[in-house]
């Protein structure tokens, strides 16, 4: 299972200057939040936390790219859910993702895009990106990557309909050809198929002390929310002082 998310968070700080971040200081402050955070909260809903890799890598949304921290391990649907939840409550994520890939009973389309070994950064992604959505509208919602790998996801709403607009055959055909036309480094398609994908989250701007996450972990009350809440605070601590040294809190 792959869990998705990032470091920075989408709510509940007051940080007017984080959009201007350049994408060096957000991979920055992820690799500390990997070293001193992630770790905590791994281990707080009983996971060995050398069992599964995390990586910073460049994420994408709207034609956007970001630095993002990329989770895999052997995690049942249930474990990376909760995992995921937990992650999204801490970094006060609107929506965390949870990807299983070549799992014949998905219902949700999917391109892996691989590049030369050492070759995949921020800067060839975007490049990627913008070629994808070029070839075909609609292609330019989101990837994640892991190692030398470019993953798109044809992610659906809660009615089951795709967020790109394209069916999955339309979607993986423009992925191939955008592949095949992009120069250099020269990606290939090395998979597509169906996976298991969803997003676990909150509205924080209508559950303000993450309710729809706390549902998932088991209430408020519950021991791992409590442990979380203390996590939370280590993690408010590191932003502040990240936010500080970078002007992110100035208002405009």
């Amino acid at each position: 299972m792959l869990v998705s998310y990032r470091a920075t968070p989408s709510a509940g700080f007051h940080l007017p200057r984080l959009a201007q971040a350049s994408y060096d200081d957000r991979a920055t402050f992820s690799a500390e939040v990997l070293k001193e955070i992630v770790p905590k909260i791994i281990t707080a809903n009983g996971i060995d936390a050398a069992t599964l890799r995390t990586e910073v890598m460049p994420g994408g949304y709207l034609l956007k790219t970001n630095a993002s921290l990329q989770t895999e391990g052997d995690l049942d649907d249930a474990a990376a859910d909760r995992l995921a939840g937990s992650l999204g409550y801490v970094f006060r994520q609107y929506r965390v993702l949870t990807s299983r890939l070549n799992d014949t009973t998905g219902k949700t389309g999917f391109v892996v895009v691989r590049f030369p070994q050492g070759s995949l950064n921020a800067t060839v992604a975007q490049r990627f990106f913008e070629a994808a959505d070029a070839t075909k509208k609609g292609l330019g919602g989101g990837y994640a990557v892991f190692g030398d790998e470019q993953i798109f996801l044809n992610a659906t709403n809660s009615e089951g309909k795709p967020y790109s607009g394209l069916d999955d055959a339309s979607f993986q055909d423009g992925l191939r050809r955008a592949a095949v036309s992009f120069g250099s480094p020269k990606p290939m398609v090395s998979s597509l198929g169906n996976a298991t994908a969803r997003f676990i989250g909150n509205d924080w701007q209508r559950s303000t002390r993450g309710e729809g996450y706390q549902t998932l972990l088991g209430g408020s009350d519950g021991e791992l929310v409590r442990k979380l809440d203390e996590i939370s605070r280590c993690y408010a601590f590191l932003l502040a002082k990240t936010a500080d040294s970078k002007g992110w809190a100035k208002d405009e």
